[in-house]
């Protein structure tokens, strides 16, 4: 089998690497082959006996994509975007990232022809949603995204569901919600901060809060958002009929709670790291997000989050800080 990885330089195209290799293959068939593609240089996973290709490729541009459906990849898993806060601030090159880069990308397997029609996951994001909500999103809720990376996201959602529609590739959109506790540093994306609070306190750092307490999110730890990319890889047409692209369950709880959580694991001293510096930017894009969603048929179809945040704190100590933090 051959997978291919577009993002794969990033925090969750590593682990997507990382966890296919341990398991082996992807839906019963083993992995014999693995191409990776990233803007920065990916990073081949150790262990695996198959043959890897790591290319450093800016995806929009002329030939890329062509380039990369010549493989026939069996599994496409498009991870490959500006993140939130940058596509807000870069207009230009989030559309030319984000929705050109997915067109193309699109095209190219369409265009490969022969009968390849390849199983092609898309992550997508809950920032497709738009103000007023009511108080859990249901899937068939409408798409009036209040940011330009939601918008980027949408228009490729719509996309991604008319060339499954014509048959060009069985597609399916992951609508991730916050991916927390993420590893590392920093990044432009406007949820980082729910990370970041949490992050840094555990690594002995100060973090800053740029929004209120009382701002509700919904929540998924990297390991959940890799089972979650993984089951979708998994269903069939007939499992998901007409609507492939749905919202994920998650963790729904205040940053209050956040921080009371990891006050419980960690104590006053971890907590007492969190510095609150107010950002307009953030906190206008932030508060047109969706809080609570209604994933009923993503639960009947077997995706599985967390039962809590205090899991997702718990998870990001034993896979990211062996098991021990900076009391």
């Amino acid at each position: 089998m051959h997978i291919l990885i577009t993002g794969a330089a990033g925090m969750i195209g590593r682990k997507l690497a990382e966890r296919l290799v341990r398991d082996g293959g992807l839906n019963g068939k083993p992995i014999g082959r693995l191409t990776l593609t990233d803007i920065a240089p990916p990073q081949a996973p150790t262990g695996f006996r198959g043959q890897v290709e790591a290319r450093t490729d800016d995806l929009p541009a002329p030939g890329v994509a062509q380039s990369l459906a010549r493989g026939r990849p069996d599994a496409i898993f498009h991870l490959a975007a500006v993140v939130s806060g940058e596509a807000e601030t870069d207009f230009d090159k989030g559309y030319r990232v984000n929705l050109d880069g997915t067109r193309a990308l699109l095209e190219a397997v369409r265009r490969t022809g022969d009968g390849y029609r390849p199983k092609f996951v898309f992550t997508s994001s809950i920032a497709v949603y738009g103000a007023p909500f009511p108080h859990a999103i249901p899937d068939d809720f409408h798409l009036t995204p209040l940011t330009s990376y939601g918008t980027q996201k949408a228009v490729c959602e719509l996309l991604l569901a008319d060339y499954h529609r014509r048959g060009f590739l069985d597609g399916i959109g992951i609508r991730l919600p916050a991916i927390c506790v993420r590893p590392g540093k920093p990044n432009k994306a406007a949820s980082g901060f729910f990370s970041n609070i949490i992050r840094e306190p555990l690594a002995g750092q100060q973090a800053v809060l740029p929004v209120r307490e009382d701002v509700l999110h919904t929540h998924a730890s990297p390991r959940t958002a890799i089972n979650f990319l993984i089951h979708g890889a998994g269903l069939s047409r007939e499992q998901l009929g007409a609507r492939i692209n749905l919202a994920m369950p998650g963790v729904c709880c205040t940053v209050s709670e956040q921080i009371a959580a990891l006050r419980r694991i960690a104590g006053e001293r971890v907590a007492g790291r969190i510095r609150r510096e107010p950002d307009a930017l953030v906190d206008r894009i932030v508060s047109g997000w969706p809080t609570r969603f209604d994933a009923r048929r993503a639960l009947a179809l077997g995706f599985r989050p967390e039962t809590s945040f205090e899991d997702i704190i718990r998870i990001h100590i034993e896979d990211e800080l062996g098991g021990r933090f900076v009391q």
